[in-house]
């Protein structure tokens, strides 16, 4: 089978694609013929070596290996003890995530995918569509319901609105009945819109805290050596959930009384089955900001580094 590898360090032209056997499921595990695979922001982060993180905490990367955690393909055998798929399945989920580097293998034609870390694909959406979910989906649905614990009726800021988590945020808030600011460039103004934000906010034309005040939850997929800029907008005793870490002034927010809640995301059958509950009745959709063929993966994750991101980026594996 065709798959991408990665046998150094480097950029995106390190992702090469190769010829290797083709993987066999173990106990409890399912082989998916891959039709399409997300593209996320860790496999750019191994990609390069992980180099932005200090040495004596990096992890070791399995050089050489494959990329990739989301994948939405088909059931084309089953291992061992699993009765919950049979051959023929359409299914998508986050794979063995957080786990060794590589170990999940998206970007490739087959991979071996743990039975419980899998959901159903609903059937009136595409391959393409179900492979941006998985781990943007499942940090957002875990940020709202496990970390910040948002209620209904909350007003709640969301930073980079409009990227893969951003997106998905914001959906899903509006699902739960809370009040949604949005946080974005000039450019996405029309796409958070037609996502029902109750407000949106130009970065590039209106510093956010001027306009807005004591919001319950403040999401911020930003971070950065700015991110205390938003904090103000958070009230006393109010919550900051932080998808990537920034400097938010810890201090100045524990004399206010604000609760940091933040966590790992980890991959969730379960949750990805209410997920794509909502994604087939429509009130949840995906955004697609560019779509790769698997053989040119390294344009993929060129794209990913110019940023300013409009939902996912995503690799078309099957024909």
């Amino acid at each position: 089978m065709k798959t991408i590898l990665v046998h150094r360090p480097g950029p995106p032209r390190e992702l090469q694609l190769a010829d290797v056997g083709r993987p066999e499921p173990g106990p409890g595990e399912v082989l998916v013929r891959v039709h399409a695979a997300g593209v996320n922001p860790p496999d750019w982060y191994a990609r390069s070596g992980l180099a932005s993180i200090p040495a004596e905490l990096r992890p070791v990367v399995p050089f050489p290996f494959t990329p990739g955690t989301d994948v939405s393909g088909v059931v084309t055998a089953t291992g061992p003890g699993v009765t919950a798929w049979a051959v023929g399945d359409e299914v998508f989920g986050l794979l063995r995530f957080p786990t060794e580097i590589g170990a999940s293998k998206g970007y490739a034609e087959y991979t071996t995918a743990p039975a419980t870390e899998l959901a159903r694909k609903p059937a009136g959406v595409s391959h393409i569509e179900a492979a941006a979910v998985p781990m943007a989906g499942l940090t957002a649905w875990q940020f709202i319901r496990d970390h910040a614990r948002v209620t209904p009726g909350s007003t709640v800021l969301v930073n980079g609105a409009a990227g893969g988590v951003g997106h998905l945020l914001v959906q899903f808030l509006r699902v739960l009945g809370a009040r949604v600011i949005a946080v974005a460039s000039t450019r996405h103004e029309e796409f958070l819109r037609g996502l029902g934000v109750d407000e949106y906010i130009d970065y590039t034309t209106t510093q956010a805290t001027d306009v807005v005040k004591d919001v319950d939850v403040l999401f911020d997929t930003v971070g950065g050596p700015n991110a205390h800029r938003l904090t103000p907008a958070i009230r006393d005793g109010g919550v900051l959930s932080p998808v990537f870490y920034g400097d938010f002034g810890e201090e100045e927010l524990a004399r206010r009384g604000v609760l940091i809640r933040s966590g790992q995301v980890r991959s969730a059958g379960d949750q990805l089955a209410e997920i794509a509950a909502l994604l087939e009745s429509g009130a949840v959709r995906a955004g697609i900001d560019s779509v790769f063929p698997l053989a040119e993966a390294w344009r993929a994750h060129e794209r990913a580094e110019q940023g300013h991101i409009q939902g996912k980026i995503v690799l078309a594996v099957a024909e």
